[in-house]
């Protein structure tokens, strides 16, 4: 969830009771606000549904982990490239999907991006292998690369800004509730019916909406701009050097050719990116925005923040139904205290941020984020009950709730308005990429501590992994700490 969720719920409650107090008439009063007209209904739907498709597929794999890896033999490796395929072509073409709406038309690649996301998603329902399902999932990724920045360009398209606040407020409810509800959905799904329907429920719900993307929502353009081809080529090699090397740790040693080859090949290719970022007339990341604090530390916190989420679900779905003997049912029902508080608190997060300061909220929300991991390392055994959990999932869960709306508003807000875009599409793929690279870590710890041959073995192996995504996230109230304060306001005379 984002601070511009946040911030906007807030806002489209307090613009609803301006307008009621007003009117829009009288000496000094508010202009009206437009009435929503059914055009803009049918992009606000549309727009909601599919982020809402997009954001679930993220979680709902989550509990379905442990089902997948005895249907298709899978390994450890397998698993997180399951996830991470997924994640990072996300998060690598963020930034240039965005650019290709602008030039090629919004609804029309907003309509590409659901073909492709339903059919991928069919594609990993039918999977025969592991293989095959982790292609179809790097396609997927592909696919929602493509939905998500186009549902908001979209949503601000179609909105007049005296109803803007409000309709990305809507749409942030929404999506929203994936989060609350993926691992629990995810759960329902595979012990219910198979884990191949997590997959199957996006196909129908996809397809359905594109035809009333294509007769309810007009077109639109943005301002074209050169792609920085050779600058996605670069970043895409260093991100998938870096993350092999991870994975690949475990199986092929730390020692090993191929594991030192693709760690020092994506170091080369980080470093070649920065030097084109450097040189490019249109860079995708303007090395500019780093001279700014909030804005180089603001993207370190998520990046930290998200791996460290990211690679405690992966193990802690695994370890209720591992260790604790769980169904993928009981599994995620019990997440679900994981993903209350972002849902309950996060929306007034941004209106407090407004009023503290973005930096309070960060470090003690990071500190809430490693806390709750910390706590569950200490907890877990083989004969642990779910009761001594229940505190410390909502400790993990209050966490991102405080941090993300604050991070967020501190990473954009304090950037100049022509580099808005390109500060978001930056943060964005921060935090994706942080998820791959944290489920990467914590699994190499794991498979140093673990295995999966028993309860007793998992749980030897999980302990480890959940003091390292503490460890993340205690790294990343650190770097919260270099976030600027709340200016003091002027002293009038």
């Amino acid at each position: 969830m984002s601070s511009t969720q946040s911030s906007t719920n807030t806002g489209a409650r307090a613009g609803a009771g301006a307008d009621a107090r007003s009117g829009g008439t009288g000496p000094g009063a508010a202009p009206p606000v437009p009435a929503v007209t059914a055009a803009q209904w049918w992009v606000l739907v549309l727009a909601s549904v599919a982020s809402f498709m997009v954001i679930l597929d993220m979680l709902v794999v989550a509990t379905a982990l442990t089902s997948i890896q005895d249907d298709l033999h899978a390994s450890m490796a397998d698993l997180e490239w399951t996830v991470n395929a997924y994640t990072l072509s996300f998060a690598v073409l963020l930034m240039t999907s965005a650019s290709l709406g602008d030039r090629f038309g919004r609804r029309r690649l907003f309509t590409a991006g659901l073909a492709l996301f339903s059919l991928a998603s069919a594609a990993c329902a039918l999977a025969p292998s592991v293989g095959a399902l982790i292609a179809a999932r790097a396609v997927q990724g592909v696919g929602a690369a493509v939905v998500m920045p186009l549902a908001l360009g979209l949503l601000n398209t179609a909105f007049p800004p005296q109803r803007r606040g409000w309709a990305i407020g809507v749409y942030g409810s929404i999506t929203s509730l994936a989060v609350l509800l993926g691992p629990a959905l995810g759960g329902i799904i595979t012990q219910g019916l198979a884990w191949q329907w997590i997959f199957w429920l996006n196909v129908p719900i996809g397809l359905a909406a594109i035809p009333f993307v294509l007769t309810r929502v007009s077109e639109g353009f943005g301002q074209a701009a050169s792609l920085d081809l050779p600058g996605l080529a670069l970043f895409t090699a260093s991100a998938v050097g870096l993350v092999w090397g991870l994975v690949r740790s475990d199986a092929a040693g730390w020692g090993s050719p191929e594991v030192t080859g693709a760690l020092a090949a994506g170091a080369l290719f980080a470093a070649l990116f920065v030097r084109r970022q450097a040189r490019a007339t249109t860079p995708m990341v303007p090395l500019r925005l780093f001279r700014s604090r909030s804005f180089s530390a603001g993207n370190t916190v998520i990046f930290l923040l998200n791996g460290s989420m990211a690679g405690a679900l992966f193990f802690m779905t695994q370890y209720l139904q591992i260790s604790l003997g769980q169904g993928p049912l009981g599994a995620g029902l019990r997440m679900l205290p994981w993903g209350m508080a972002p849902f309950l608190l996060a929306p007034r997060t941004g209106a407090l941020a407004d009023r503290i300061g973005e930096r309070p909220l960060i470090v003690g929300g990071m500190l809430f984020a490693a806390l709750g991991p910390a706590w569950i390392a200490l907890a877990a055994t083989t004969h642990a009950s779910y009761l001594a959990f229940v505190v410390p999932l909502t400790v993990s869960g209050v966490g991102p709730a405080l941090c993300i709306p604050a991070v967020t508003k501190a990473v954009v807000s304090t950037s100049a308005p022509a580099d808005i875009g390109k500060a978001s599409g930056a943060y964005s793929t921060m935090r994706q990429l942080g998820g791959a690279f944290g489920v990467a870590v914590l699994a190499a710890v794991f498979s140093a501590c673990g295995t999966y041959a028993s309860a007793s073995a998992f749980a030897s192996g999980f302990r480890p992994a959940m003091g390292v995504a503490a460890g993340l996230a205690l790294a990343g109230a650190a770097a919260g700490l270099l976030v600027p304060g709340r200016k003091a306001p002027l002293s009038r005379g």
